[in-house]
């Protein structure tokens, strides 16, 4: 039989385009799904810090609390099952002492201070996100972190936020604290994001 493959289109009548090709039609979907899930995810900064605090409270609420801090630096309890204590009057660091370390031996300004740690997100934990440890606490190939005391205008030490040096006014070398930080008092890289974290700080003195 023969076919005309050459016949024209009757006149007037508008050719219909072609039809689109599932995977075309599946790409702009998937496209539009991801545009869709991207919107849902972003936050403000507002809402991130709605986020932290809740997360906070969730974990603190797990915890014995001290809301007023020891006249003096003998008065803490220490220990695994030792009170976190409101370091700060907003509430952004808390601390539970696990060790005081060496009262006699203690930082002063402008000293340099070693320090281990090892840390969990705590937004994290809260969602019900596996979090392992991270840091240079179980990894001794790791150097050491370090910081000067009291002194933030250095990146050195800025880098790590305020209140990892705040346990030096209470404890010397060689103490040992759990710290819940939030992001304001943290490292700073964590601050755009809101992220708190529990983090276990070990302090040394320099051997020189």
């Amino acid at each position: 039989m023969n076919y005309n493959h050459n016949k024209k289109s009757a006149p007037g009548r508008k050719r219909m385009p072609a039809r689109m090709s599932l995977g075309a039609l599946a790409m702009l979907m998937a496209l539009a799904m991801s545009g869709l899930v991207s919107c849902s995810k972003s936050q403000s900064y507002s809402e991130l810090l709605r986020d932290e605090e809740k997360a906070v409270n969730w974990f603190l609420a797990q915890k014995k609390v001290e809301l007023e801090i020891p006249a003096d630096s003998i008065s803490f309890k220490t220990g695994e099952n030792a009170p976190f204590y409101k370091l700060d009057e907003d509430g952004y660091v808390y601390m539970q002492v696990i060790s005081k370390g060496d009262m006699d031996d203690r930082a002063e300004s402008g000293d340099l201070v070693y320090f281990r740690f090892s840390r969990q997100n705590i937004n994290y934990l809260y969602t019900g996100v596996s979090d392992s440890w991270s840091g240079n606490s179980e990894n001794l190939a790791s150097g050491l972190s370090t910081f000067v005391y009291k002194n933030l205008t250095l990146q050195s030490s800025a880098q790590y936020g305020t209140g990892i040096q705040m346990p030096l006014k209470f404890f010397g070398y060689n103490s040992e604290v759990n710290l819940v930080l939030k992001s304001y008092y943290g490292f700073t890289s964590d601050q755009t994001t809101c992220t708190p974290y529990i983090i276990n700080v070990r302090y040394f003195k320099p051997e020189y």
